[in-house]
């Protein structure tokens, strides 16, 4: 015990030396032992997102263990870090090296999301996991409840909460430079497949691959490499909601203060209605356009407002709608430099002015142009400026103050994004009670929110 006590200590005072932050002395993440400074990192997910990571974070921390299902996707990873420990399963490496490892960075496909961060929060590590931060709805609860139970570190990976573009957008928006916002646009230029065959014949697995983790909690099924194709089936991936709503509706959620429904008086009984247009549903995939409308109510003194999600250039009516909001044509390579510049982003319209931001609300614009032209766009004046996204969850697990997009947060801004996903399988309005996390006029989309998991897999 003396030595953990020394360790917290350590940690705390390190950090709060290092940025004059507040201390949480709960933090169970900052009890953990090692004999240096720097903390013991583990990497589950190697290839793709993960190679970023693999090739950042021993810059600043300790990689003490890292871990995937498919060697050979990770190669190249595996080859940046020689020496460190190398694992298939997740679990048993958080065995082998739980006095080792101070917090875990989850970068695998969005289905093994929940299963591994909880496993190593229930253990007292803090989690960053890449975003989304789960494949459903109900996972995203588990995820901020067990964060909450085991007081650790989180943090989501939409990295543009950091930015200083974001926290000054976020500045203006807050201090009425826009007026009282009433409607919110989210856009992203591409969408779904449609209704695609599913895989038919049975392969050989290859000896690099662990078919059995890969799939993880999702129902069993025979070897095909079109499943490894994840983001356009649901049984793993969540489309463009997950992949680019994370970042670009993150800035209006925030700013608006949409998370604080899950938190509200439960006398208000607030309620988000949802309702998806899509030209078919698609039940094993996502369809090739959707217009998904959230109603939100006020929010203290903020008053409701309807926030609009589309996807795909054959959404009826949608891309004029936002075009006309900002005044200007988006770049979805036919327009202005045709370069997709515009490929994603927001137009959060007020009743003074409009936000224009790109799709990780990294930077913006003010409209009408003439009426801010004094006004500057770069920096936050008020908010703090964070030292980076993974940094700002460094300091968090040493007992530093929670990062920006810790889980009380970033769980909140994904349920309200995979209730889209859900709203894109059934026909009309959907209610939406954050509180009870369900569903309440629509007991089949309520069923929806989350999946049964496999013989062997749990939360």
């Amino acid at each position: 015990m003396g030595s953990r006590i020394s360790r917290r200590k350590f940690l705390q005072a390190s950090a709060a030396g290092a940025a004059g932050i507040t201390i949480l002395k709960d933090s169970a993440s900052a009890r953990t032992y090692k004999a240096n400074n720097k903390l013991g990192i583990a990497i589950v997910g190697c290839a793709g997102r993960g190679e970023w990571f693999v090739a950042t974070l021993p810059k600043i921390e300790n990689v003490v263990a890292m871990c995937d299902v498919d060697e050979r996707k990770c190669q190249g990873s595996y080859r940046r870090q020689p020496d460190t420990p190398k694992f298939r399963d997740f679990r048993k490496m958080l065995d082998k090296f739980d006095k080792q490892i101070d917090a875990v960075f989850v970068a695998t496909p969005d289905n093994t999301h929940a299963v591994i961060s909880v496993a190593a929060m229930k253990r007292g590590k803090g989690v960053f996991c890449e975003k989304p931060l789960s494949r459903d709805v109900w996972e995203s609860r588990v995820m901020r409840d067990t964060a909450r139970k085991h007081k650790v570190a989180t943090q989501m990976g939409n990295q543009g909460t950091a930015t200083p573009g974001f926290r000054r957008a976020m500045e203006l928006i807050q201090g009425g430079a826009i007026g009282q916002v009433r409607q919110v646009y989210v856009y992203k230029d591409g969408a779904g497949q449609g209704n695609r065959p599913l895989p038919k014949g049975k392969m050989d697995i290859p000896k690099t691959l662990d078919w059995d983790l890969w799939l993880g909690p999702a129902a069993d099924r025979d070897f095909h490499t079109r499943w490894m194709r994840w983001h356009g089936w649901r049984d793993f991936g969540t489309c463009k909601l997950g992949n680019w709503a994370s970042h670009s509706a993150n800035l209006a959620f925030k700013s608006l203060k949409i998370d604080s429904l899950w938190y509200a008086d439960p006398k208000g009984k607030p309620i988000i209605t949802i309702e998806a247009k899509v030209p078919e549903i698609c039940r094993t995939s996502f369809p090739k356009w959707e217009v998904i409308t959230y109603k939100i109510p006020a929010r203290g003194d903020l008053p409701a407002l309807t926030l609009v999600w589309g996807t795909g250039p054959k959404a009826p009516g949608f891309r004029d709608k936002v075009e006309a909001a900002i005044g200007r044509g988006l770049d979805w390579g036919d327009k202005g430099r045709k370069k997709w510049d515009d490929h994603a982003g927001a137009a959060i319209i007020g009743g003074k002015g409009k936000v224009d931001t790109n799709g990780h609300n990294t930077t913006f614009s003010l409209v009408p142009a003439d009426d801010f032209k004094d006004v500057q766009t770069a920096r936050p004046e008020k908010l703090p400026k964070s030292r980076g996204h993974e940094r700002e969850f460094f300091e968090a697990v040493r007992g530093g103050k929670p990062a920006w997009s810790n889980f009380d947060y970033a769980a909140c801004l994904n349920e309200f994004l995979q209730l889209g996903n859900v709203a894109t399988m059934f026909q009309g309005p959907l209610e939406f009670d954050p509180l009870a996390c369900a569903i309440t006029n629509n007991k089949l989309a309520n069923a929806a929110l989350r999946r049964e998991y496999r013989k062997g897999w749990s939360l």
